[in-house]
């Protein structure tokens, strides 16, 4: 069997949207990478390496630190054959809480998952306020991670982290599952090469924890990384935070600009009885875009994330790529610090 073929993207394209896809997969590890590396271009918009092999060398073991929503999320793509989880075994799940095991899977302790060689990967998903911590325990130990965001609550942890993962050679990888919704694609497509003149976006939701998720800005980091996705780096004009404790309420409010000087304001409002909910305003010289229509559902976003992070593992994203999006994280947790020394000076 020849183990490697190149395939045009053509080629992939069309074999991904028949209805063989779906079989293909079945047939083994082989024709599962083929369709990863399609699912890439088409899902995320990257051109992959079409120089195919067919038999994955290993498989990465992994362990979920957290099993809340997003882990038991993650636990269900990593035990369902996907594409990306032909190179991934899941080798146990790591909680506070005792356990035992969960759909078949066996509850590890923090210690075993740290100094076990079958461990290679770590998914981080916990409380924000534990990020840190985790990602520095998991690449002292060696292991590659994957954090849920934000990976820290300070630009200046998040710098050093980096620089400890590539001290270590590890892979270590933020999840972004809003710039893999039908919403952002949607306004991606809009936006281009028009002139912003003005700008708005209101999120909505229920009480958040603080001490367990970080400041507003933190927790409501995926918006932020919206708004620079769609109109490059901003700078903060002003800030404030209304709060009531006592009713669990907080809105934050926030000016930004961009670097032509179009102002955004972005407000994070949560309290009892609020709905989640997202409402946005663009104004431009060519015309103005209220709100996001019915785009279809988001499907199978986490699942999208972990083929990038298969990618990067797999060193199928280049220097460039990588520099850019460790930039506008960097970027967006530095707006998010000053966010928070604006609002909360005694911080």
């Amino acid at each position: 069997l020849n183990t490697t073929s190149t395939y045009p993207p053509s080629a992939l394209r069309l074999l991904v949207c028949s209805g063989l896809a779906s079989s293909l997969a079945c047939q083994g590890p082989a024709w599962s990478f083929i369709l990863l590396f399609s699912t890439r271009c088409l899902e995320c918009f990257q051109a992959p390496s079409w120089s195919l092999v067919f038999q994955p060398e290993r498989k990465f073991g992994v362990v979920v630190v957290g099993v809340g929503r997003a882990g038991s999320v993650r636990m269900r793509d990593l035990q369902n054959p996907h594409p990306s989880s032909a190179f991934l075994n899941l080798i146990g799940f790591v909680s506070r809480r005792e356990l035992g095991s969960i759909d078949g899977v066996q509850q590890i302790s923090l210690e075993d998952a740290l100094s076990s060689q079958e461990v290679e990967v770590a998914y981080i998903c916990t409380e924000s306020s534990s990020h840190e911590d985790y990602i520095r325990q998991f690449l002292n130990a060696g292991k590659h991670v994957l954090v849920e965001y934000p990976m820290t609550l300070s630009s200046a942890a998040a710098r050093g982290l980096w620089e400890l993962a590539e001290q270590k050679g590890k892979v270590l990888h933020e999840e972004h599952v809003e710039l893999l919704m039908e919403e952002f694609a949607f306004l991606k497509k809009e936006v281009v090469g028009k002139d912003l003149l003005k700008g708005s976006l209101l999120f909505t939701a229920g009480p958040l924890e603080e001490e367990r998720f970080g400041f507003p800005a933190f927790s409501g980091i995926s918006r932020l990384t919206w708004l620079v996705s769609l109109f490059g780096e901003l700078s903060l004009v002003s800030a404030t935070l209304e709060q009531r404790k006592e009713d669990q309420y907080m809105k934050m409010s926030v000016c930004l600009e961009t670097e032509n000087k179009s102002p955004l304001s972005w407000i994070e409002e949560k309290g009892p009885g609020l709905k989640r909910n997202r409402y946005l305003s663009f104004h431009f010289k060519s015309g103005s875009l209220e709100n996001v229509p019915n785009v279809g559902v988001n499907k199978n976003i986490f699942l999208k994330d972990q083929n990038i992070f298969v990618q990067k593992l797999l060193g199928q994203f280049s220097e460039k790529e990588l520099a850019a999006e460790k930039k506008r994280i960097l970027h967006c947790l530095g707006l998010a610090e000053e966010i928070q020394k604006h609002c909360c000076p005694e911080k």
